[in-house]
């Protein structure tokens, strides 16, 4: 009896290799990658004009390199890498409760975006500026370093009502802060060790005064120092710094606070409580500074990647706070 199946023609190995290569090709354009080379032909002089603009900037002032980690981070928790948090607008991110009166350094993106255009105008987005920006700010300040992966492109709307559902608030406890970073990916393990931005920057009274003056796991003298700086009505913009002992560099200090119950808001002191879950991995960081460091740079370059415009979606901004 004849085999059944003898009449149907097979595929040439050729033509499976091609079609297999088509797939691919496809598959590869729906989910371009970012990659590390992105301006090595097209803008040569690209990271080398940020970094320069950004040390400049920290310089001055060693909170600046806080602020822009900060913008980085707010820009990719919201709708991806997409340089959103930039736009104007009322109803945008900047309005967002988060951010609003506490988002800065949008100026030195704005110079920072001035020089690059001037080098190679119509290339260079304002999501990758941020990227960069927020690796060169770490370095700057003694942190470590990490390769940042480009080619992200630029949102034409930004989400007042995204930036609010979206963002980690201050007031959050630890199982708060687990599901926030686990909306967006990471595990608990890469939250605490993205929290180590904290050991850069400062927070205004606004966000801390509940803790400084309600909250009975707090160093009773630094409850009191902090109370001096944040009254308990009016002095909302009164700044205190996230890290008290290192307060402009980069390091491990953070952890060791708050193992000594001198976390400054309420979600810093939540990675360190009785019995806490997340105790032994602020434990390693106190005794172990180098995997704080790889741990925080594996993390930074995952943020990096989340959801990024690439391909032909989006479009390279001309000017940051507006669209094309």
């Amino acid at each position: 009896m004849a085999n059944s199946h003898s009449s149907t023609p097979s595929i040439p190995t050729t033509t499976k290799l091609v079609l297999f290569l088509l797939f691919s090709l496809v598959v590869g354009m729906a989910s371009a990658q970012l990659s590390s080379t992105f301006y090595d032909k097209s803008c040569p002089t690209a990271l080398s004009t940020i970094k320069s603009a950004v040390v400049s900037a920290v310089g001055k002032e060693a909170r600046m390199g806080a602020s822009l980690l900060r913008l980085h981070f707010h820009d990719c928790f919201v709708q991806g890498c997409d340089a959103s948090v930039l736009l104007d607008g009322s109803s945008g991110e900047k309005s967002a409760g988060p951010n609003a009166n506490s988002l800065r350094g949008f100026d030195v993106i704005d110079t920072i975006k001035t020089q690059v255009e001037s080098a190679c105008a119509g290339i260079v987005s304002c999501a990758d500026i941020l990227a960069v920006a927020a690796r060169d700010s770490v370095v700057a300040l003694g942190g470590p370093t990490w390769t940042v992966p480009l080619g992200r492109r630029d949102s034409t709307t930004s989400s007042q009502s995204a930036a609010n559902t979206d963002l980690p608030a201050p007031t959050l406890d630890l199982a708060g802060l687990i599901t926030a970073f686990s909306n967006k990916g990471f595990t608990t393990k890469e939250m605490v060790a993205l929290s180590g931005s904290h050991s850069l920057g400062q927070a205004r009274c606004i966000a801390f005064r509940t803790r400084a003056y309600n909250e009975t796991n707090i160093d009773a003298t630094y409850k009191t120092s902090l109370q001096s700086q944040c009254p308990s009505t009016g002095g909302d913009d009164n700044l205190s710094p996230l890290d008290v002992t290192t307060p402009n560099t980069f390091d491990n200090a953070y952890f060791t606070n708050l193992k000594n119950n001198k976390g400054l808001l309420h979600s810093d002191q939540q990675l360190f409580t009785t019995g806490g879950s997340t105790n032994a991995q602020v434990n390693s960081y106190i005794t172990n500074r180098a995997i704080f460091r790889a741990d925080f740079a594996n993390a930074m370059k995952k943020m990096g990647n989340l959801s990024p415009l690439t391909g032909t979606n989006g479009q390279i901004r001309k000017n940051c706070r507006t669209i094309n």
